[in-house]
């Protein structure tokens, strides 16, 4: 297969993203279209990019016969059915977490890209940040021994919009979903049981949504390894990711990059930069290898590294997570999962 012929569902700030990224630094993929049900925003897009065909019907684009593969970029309540449409239009897909908020869904739409045959990849992009690779390549050699705790902090610096905070289905399935995919990721195991506690320390409003914006959930993994990830909406330093592996033979830790290394002393004393912003920036490179991964399946025929399986995991963890914390107890993923 040569140039792999794109389509692109959503216009908003991830699909912009995806977009300048093939644009950029994917030479093996075109991108034939997009849509967007705000069709105007979705022409000025295109328009400044070079994109020449916009619809605001989806249709369009699975029907489209020199369109190989999608990239939905859409709503979360909308890709579970979008998954089902490019998947009966045999249209590779790549699809932004969560695939769905209910197992149910998930289920129907991962089993539609089964029958089809078609390559469905999950967008758990923090799995392409150089370092975490790393950290999972020496956990994975056995560099540490066997894995007995990890550790992960994941703290925005800001917290969404509450009209988001409403849908997204809350921190567990919206934020803390990509720390539960890393877990197993790092860890290279299932989790067992789960058990969270949450509060309201950051905004009133958040609780006032049904929802915490301050969690610490502890996971134990089938191997009997403890995972402990601690998360904030709102670390006023800014975006703060890191991971710690502790084994029996060591450990492995990765800290946060900085714009620079460059560190300033004078009679204040020491200034350093600080930390990357957000996500855009912090896993700017990430998103690139992730999607380059994508073609690299589409082209060789190959099953993606981030699987539906893969995406319908966290979910499960993250459902046992809001349970745990509702009922006050250790939640088994089997009360959720009885499959």
């Amino acid at each position: 297969m040569n140039t792999i012929g794109l389509g692109i569902i959503g216009a908003g700030r991830i699909g912009q993203l995806h977009l300048d990224n093939i644009l950029r630094f994917i030479p093996e993929a075109s991108v034939r279209a997009i849509s967007d049900i705000a069709v105007d925003h979705a022409k000025a897009v295109a328009e400044a990019r070079g994109v020449e065909r916009v619809h605001a019907d989806s249709a369009a684009v699975f029907e489209a016969p020199d369109i190989d593969a999608v990239l939905i970029c859409s709503s979360t309540d909308t890709h579970a059915s979008f998954i089902e449409a490019a998947a009966k239009a045999g249209k590779h897909i790549f699809c932004e977490k969560p695939i769905a908020l209910d197992l149910e869904t998930i289920d129907r739409a991962v089993k539609a890209a089964d029958e089809a045959g078609v390559a469905l990849q999950i967008g758990f992009n923090r799995r392409f940040d150089p370092n975490f690779m790393e950290a999972r390549r020496q956990v994975a050699d056995g560099a540490i021994g066997t894995p007995h705790i990890v550790r992960i902090s994941s703290r925005d610096p800001e917290p969404p919009p509450i009209d988001y905070v409403k849908v997204s289905g809350g921190m567990f399935l919206d934020m803390t979903i990509h720390d539960f995919d890393m877990a197993r990721y790092i860890v290279g195991d299932e989790v067992e049981e789960v058990f969270a506690t949450g509060a309201v320390l950051v905004n009133p409003a958040i609780g006032e949504a049904g929802d915490v914006d301050t969690a610490v959930t502890t996971l134990r993994f089938r191997g009997g390894t403890i995972c402990v990830i601690d998360n904030s909406r709102e670390a006023v330093y800014g975006y703060d990711q890191r991971l710690e592996v502790f084994g029996s033979r060591g450990m492995v830790c990765v800290g946060n990059p900085k714009p620079h290394t460059a560190v300033h002393s004078g009679r204040d004393g020491d200034a350093a930069p600080p930390l990357l912003h957000f996500f855009l920036e912090r896993y700017a490179q990430s998103f690139v290898t992730e999607l380059r991964s994508f073609i690299d399946a589409v082209r060789g025929g190959i099953a993606p590294p981030v699987t539906g399986a893969d995406g319908r995991a966290p979910v499960v963890i993250g459902l046992a997570a809001r349970r745990s914390l509702r009922e006050g107890r250790v939640v088994r993923l089997s009360e959720i999962d009885p499959g």
